[in-house]
């Protein structure tokens, strides 16, 4: 890394770290006095982070107004929380290993996120309900329903155990008849203003083993992204409704917004399958809200 990008990554880095010490004692009292702070804290803090990062948001579609929410998302980065976060006030579901991480473990808590343990099927329902309670509690949840991050030009199946969640959240006493699950497209488009190709977004992907410093540090020297955040048609789900057609049909909804945004941004898009070919991009519209039935 060249001398001046690594002056460019340390003067982020001390911003960053200014902006944390000055919220997170108020974001720790927030949370101890459960006052609504804690969810818009924290929202604060990332978007000055999009900003000091250098990621330019745009959004396409609007975050549904109901609840319970929760936002099933493709995952390409670690940037994709600072993008998310930075949209709308959101907490996230991650891996559990995630919770044992120096510095990021913190940051993490003090977002509220909903630890997970995927690859423990014992777990699951227990799981399911730490999220349904959050859901009927009012807070707006990001699922990266993959369960590991892609290259930024496809999207890998959804699992489904914990969209359940979503229904429980009405029987936990969320009141109303479903709950609604939402597909949200996270995708980058440019560098600099000129468009990422194939090759080009891989620099942007965090993905397999790679060490999450060396890849913060490229990027906090890289400069200016430009990422679209594409809401899609909401789904309601409810207690007795299928889960599995829910998540395959915000899947399917996902894989079309990444493909015609990458269209419209002049990138190659790897070609959707089935259904999915040549369908609507299937963003947020109207208010519509489709049920599971209705999906297929």
């Amino acid at each position: 890394m060249r001398l001046s990008a690594r002056l460019v990554a340390g003067l982020k880095i001390g911003a960053l770290a200014g902006m944390t010490a000055v919220l997170l004692p108020l974001q720790w009292l927030a949370i101890r006095s459960r006052s609504p702070r804690a969810a818009r804290l924290p929202h604060l803090w990332h978007r000055g982070a999009a900003r000091l990062i250098g990621l330019r948001i745009a959004c396409e579609g609007a975050p549904a107004a109901g609840r319970p929410l929760l936002l099933l998302s493709n995952h390409v980065s670690w940037l994709d929380i600072v993008v998310l976060g930075a949209a709308l006030p959101v907490s996230f579901v991650a891996k559990s290993e995630v919770a044992g991480w120096p510095v990021v473990s913190l940051l993490a808590r003090l977002q509220r996120t909903v630890f997970v343990e995927r690859d423990r099927r014992t777990r699951t329902g227990a799981q399911a309900s730490e999220i349904a309670a959050r859901l009927a509690a009012g807070d707006v949840i990001v699922l990266f329903a993959e369960g590991t991050s892609g290259d930024g030009a496809s999207v890998l199946p959804f699992r489904s155990a914990l969209v359940g969640a979503a229904g429980r959240a009405v029987e936990a006493g969320a009141g109303g008849a479903a709950a609604l699950i939402q597909p949200v497209a996270v995708v980058y488009t440019a560098e600099h203003g000129l468009p990422l190709d194939r090759l080009s977004r891989t620099r942007v992907s965090w993905t397999g083993d790679m060490d999450l410093a060396p890849h913060l540090l490229a990027m906090l020297a890289e400069g200016t992204f430009d990422v679209t955040v594409v809401f899609g048609t909401p789904i309601a789900l409810g207690p007795g409704d299928d889960r599995k057609a829910a998540t395959r049909a915000a899947e399917a909804a996902v894989r079309r917004m990444l493909a015609a945004t990458l269209r419209g941004a002049g990138a190659p898009a790897r070609p959707a399958s089935g259904a999915a070919r040549g369908a609507e991009d299937g963003r947020e519209a109207g208010g519509a809200i489709l049920k599971v039935g209705e999906t297929g």
